[in-house]
């Protein structure tokens, strides 16, 4: 008899049981900003409006409308985008100033169009984990830009050529 291979986690990382699924279930916090990025990645493609709220700062601007249409607006997403993988392109660990950033590639796709982009993401710690904090994205449909760094992001962001 052949056993069922467990699912593999939607962040690319090894089974989801392992990979993201403990702290989806609550089993702890995400240990570094990567990992939290991950496994929100894989909270949008699993569904998982809870882990979203969870992980975001309290100072995103997405919780000023308050949490009814915070969670509203994310079960939306989640409805009505497909999640075809994620590379992590760059990372850098927090500065002075508390925050790291993380640079990904996100395939994405609604109904037969390809929404997919590169975003720097920000992350701060709160005293219990690591909570996503900001982003800065560009369209990016197509192969993932694999050599990209944070550093020719922002140059890009900032109007000037890689």
């Amino acid at each position: 008899m052949r056993r069922a291979t467990e699912p593999r986690c939607p962040c690319g990382g090894t089974a989801y049981a392992t990979c993201c699924g403990p702290w989806h279930r609550g089993d702890g916090e995400a240990p570094t900003p990567e990992a939290l990025m991950r496994s929100r990645y894989a909270a949008f493609a699993r569904g998982d409006v809870d882990y979203l709220v969870k992980t975001l700062h309290p100072d995103h601007a997405d919780r000023a409308d308050g949490d009814a249409a915070l969670r509203s607006s994310l079960a939306d997403t989640v409805r009505t985008l497909r999640y075809g993988g994620l590379r992590v392109l760059d990372a850098r660990p927090a500065g002075p100033d508390g925050l790291a950033q993380v640079l990904f590639h996100a395939r994405i796709h609604e109904g037969g169009a390809d929404r997919s982009f590169v975003e720097r993401s920000w992350f701060a710690h709160d005293g219990a984990g690591w909570r996503y904090l900001a982003g800065d994205l560009l369209p990016a449909p197509g192969a993932a830009p694999a050599a990209l760094r944070i550093e020719a992001f922002e140059r890009v962001l900032a109007g000037r050529s890689p």
